[in-house]
């Protein structure tokens, strides 16, 4: 399960790149921004929902 956070940062370096090539116009914003946005919130769940109250057993 540690892997997954650690995943996360690596497509979120990657996202943020392709974003940069999106900002130079070299590939098309509205496919960049909507990649950046999925693979942020994925990073930011992957780190909280590890610490989330799942019930008594």
């Amino acid at each position: 399960m540690n892997v997954f956070p650690l995943f996360w940062i690596v497509v979120t370096l990657l996202a943020f790149g392709f974003n940069l090539l999106g900002l130079m116009r070299l590939v098309p914003i509205f496919i960049s921004m909507p990649l950046l946005f999925i693979a942020l919130y994925f990073t930011i769940f992957s780190f909280t929902h590890r610490r989330s109250f799942r019930g008594f057993k």
